[in-house]
């Protein structure tokens, strides 16, 4: 059964995200959110601490990358990819792994800045996209480079299966044609993970991803966004022409089927929602915080031995936000511990990021708005949260896109039968 505490072994990995996100992270926000589309150098450092920690053994999974398998003392996978419905051997039903420890270290950096998470080197969503369908080669070559992910067309935005980008095997190559928009972190990143079909009238069965390199002549930049919130992190537009990529760049199975095919391509969705989840739980934890205290200069706090109607409206909205903000941390914790002990966590991804993306952009407004004229202004930055807080309510997966996921769950329908 899942232990709410968390663990102790993840106690000084947190301390020093934590750590992170007060003394190098706050700092420099305002400076990334003003200057969008320039590169934090400060977080070279950091990402170099990461790599240090995974190669020593001493990380236990802090990157997005290692957020996939677990494995016993006899380095057996201990557990499938997350939601395929394997489960985990007997004895190893109360693992807290690695998709635990990447939420919970998301969790602390975002409360330094979302924006700067997003933009740390080999920590993209493209990096947790191939932990999750790779082969151990892939993983193996791909490991220590930064990689994007490129799902979201013109045409295709919330319905990943209405992708049209092609992908079409000539010799020992595939040549990938079509456009690519909001990228996060395409322009920096080494390598970007596009989702193409193999075939358009097979629906979403054909449907696959590949690793291109980001020098590939056919990856061509087209813009780079500007944005309403987390500037700090580079959102680019591609057109891929004649993109050829060696047959050995897809990820994953290459036959059609809707199992092996966007099945396993949507297998990716079950180790990154969880992740964006955990960024809205550290973004809310930020808000309450920084609310919570500048309210408390002003002679309000929450009295937690009073009901709600014996406080001030203030308090007792401060008290609901806070309920609010454990629901989607107990929810998000969830869905990574079922990953990490090998059960399957699509619906339960799909809830936590409902919930967490919901209610973060409901208490980042409502903590400025408890503020007053200190949360709408510059001096402090819970206004920059406020706008940074939307995406996280749209990216991988609108709050509509997760609601009907869990509903078809729930209901055993699928996607033809409940659109």
């Amino acid at each position: 059964m899942i232990n709410l505490e968390v663990p102790r072994k993840f106690i000084p990995l947190l301390g020093r995200a934590r750590a992170f996100a007060d003394e190098v992270m706050r700092p420099i926000s305002r400076k990334y959110d003003r200057a969008e589309h320039a590169y934090p150098v400060e977080l070279d450092l950091v990402s170099a601490v990461i790599d240090g920690l995974t190669d020593a053994g001493a990380g236990h999974g802090a990157g997005v990358a290692a957020a996939t398998r677990t494995r016993d003392g006899s380095g057996t996978p201990a557990m499938a990819a997350v939601g395929s419905g394997r489960k985990a051997p007997r004895g190893t039903e109360n693992r807290n792994g690695a998709n635990l420890s990447s939420v919970l270290s998301v969790m602390e950096t975002c409360r330094g800045d979302v924006g700067l998470a997003l933009s740390i080197p080999r920590q993209g969503l493209g990096n947790a996209a191939i932990a999750a369908v790779a082969t151990a080669e892939q993983k193996a070559r791909y490991g220590k480079r930064w990689a994007a992910m490129a799902i979201t067309e013109p045409e295709a935005g919330s319905d990943s299966g209405a992708i049209r980008t092609t992908a079409v095997k000539d010799g020992q190559d595939y040549v990938l044609n079509g456009e690519k928009i909001f990228v996060t972190g395409g322009e920096r990143a080494e390598l970007v993970v596009v989702w193409a079909t193999l075939d358009g009238s097979l629906g979403k069965g054909a449907i696959k991803s590949f690793v291109v390199e980001r020098t590939n002549p056919g990856l061509k930049l087209v813009r780079l966004e500007h944005k309403l919130g987390i500037r700090a992190s580079d959102t680019a537009a591609f057109h891929l022409d004649n993109c050829r990529v060696p047959s050995s760049d897809l990820l994953g199975d290459p036959g059609i089927s809707t199992e092996t095919g966007f099945g396993g391509a949507m297998a990716t969705f079950d180790n990154t929602r969880p992740l964006v989840a955990a960024m809205a739980v550290g973004l809310s934890r930020a808000c309450l915080d920084t609310a919570t205290g500048l309210m408390a200069q002003g002679g309000i706090s929450v009295d937690w031995d009073r009901p709600p109607l014996g406080q001030s409206a203030a308090a007792a909205r401060l008290a609901a936000l806070e309920a609010e903000y454990e629901a989607a941390y107990l929810l998000t914790m969830r869905a990574a511990w079922m990953a990490d002990n090998g059960r399957p966590n699509s619906m339960e991804a799909s809830m936590a990021k409902a919930k967490a993306g919901r209610a973060c952009v409901d208490i980042a407004l409502a903590c400025v708005e408890l503020a007053g004229p200190a949360g709408y202004a510059e001096t402090e930055l819970l206004e920059k949260w406020a706008r940074d807080a939307k995406i996280l309510d749209i990216f991988e997966g609108t709050q509509q896109i997760q609601l009907l996921v869990v509903a078809r769950r729930l209901l055993g329908l699928s996607s033809a039968q409940l659109k």
